[in-house]
This record gives structure tokens, C-alpha cells and sequence, in this order.
């Protein structure tokens, strides 16, 4: 971990946080633009299916600089979203927020994630890899706007 990820603190998400999470997605072309009854629902205990939110807080300032979004169908997991902020990118939240992730979905007793990625997004796509997501499939114009392939990519926990 980089002394700037170190920086970062790892917790759950909560709903004080929607406006911050909702406001880094749209800033970025490449994370999608869920309407915030959608994490409003991913940050209920009781829905279904179960999510895992997380948010990264920067220690210095206090303001969340990421996110992550799991969705639990046992025995294997999704990662949904994960984003970080353009002024906090390069910093190795994303990794520490991809780490926190998976330990909670260990917790969970889940034994796969998965997710999908645009093929065109080479910078998640080697984080993904050195983290040992493998790829595990293609899907044709899976994304829109623009239209464009998605890389499916599958991460083993156990």
C-alpha cells in the first residue's frame, strides 16, 4: 500500500454520504449514474439482494475521495461501482478500497467476484489484474453512451 493510500479510511457507506458518492459518479464518464434510490437501497441491511457500500474518507480533510458497490448473490459476489474522485485518483484508493472489499466479502463466506469493465478502460483493467482478477469473458456492446464491449473479469476468494 502507498503512504498516500494510508491516508484513506475504509468504512461503510451511509446515507450522509449520497450526496458525495452521487456527485463523484456523475463527475465521472466512465462510473455509472445510478439515481439515489438505488443506494439508498444498496444501504439497506435487509435488502435484497444484500450490498456491500463502502466509501473512502481522506484523513486530512474528512471528504469521502471513493467508493465501492458489492452485490451479494451467494455464493459469489459482483462488484457494481467502484470510483474515485479526479483529485484523489492515482493514490491507491482504489486498491484499498478493492482490498476492504474483498475482506468483507470473505467475511460474507462468498467465494467469486466478479465484474464487468470497458474494454477501452485499461487503468481498471490492470488494477483488476494485479489484484488477480482473471478474465473470464466478453460481452458485445454491453455498455452505451458510448456503445462499447464489456470485459468480464472473475476473482476467486477461496
Amino acid at each position: 500500500m502507498t503512504p498516500a493510500a494510508q491516508e484513506a479510511h475504509i468504512r461503510r457507506m451511509k446515507a450522509a454520504d449520497l450526496d458525495r458518492v452521487i456527485a463523484i459518479a456523475q463527475s465521472l464518464s466512465r462510473a455509472p449514474h445510478w439515481p439515489r434510490e438505488a443506494y439508498l437501497t444498496a444501504l439497506g441491511e435487509k435488502a435484497t439482494p444484500l450490498r456491500i457500500a463502502l466509501v473512502a474518507e481522506d484523513k486530512a480533510s474528512g471528504t469521502v475521495a471513493g467508493f465501492a458497490v458489492a452485490c451479494l448473490i451467494p455464493p459469489e459476489a459482483e462488484l457494481e461501482t467502484i470510483a474515485v474522485a479526479a483529485g484523489f485518483q492515482r493514490r491507491g484508493i482504489a486498491r484499498q478500497l478493492l482490498e476492504a472489499l474483498v475482506g468483507a466479502l470473505r467475511q460474507e463466506r462468498v467465494s467469486a467476484t466478479v465484474l464487468e469493465v470497458r474494454a477501452s478502460n485499461e487503468e481498471a483493467q490492470a488494477l483488476y489484474h494485479a489484484f488477480g482478477f482473471e478474465v473470464a469473458g466478453r460481452r458485445s456492446c454491453y455498455y452505451a453512451d458510448p456503445v462499447e464491449d464489456a470485459i468480464l473479469m472473475r476473482l476467486a476468494l477461496t
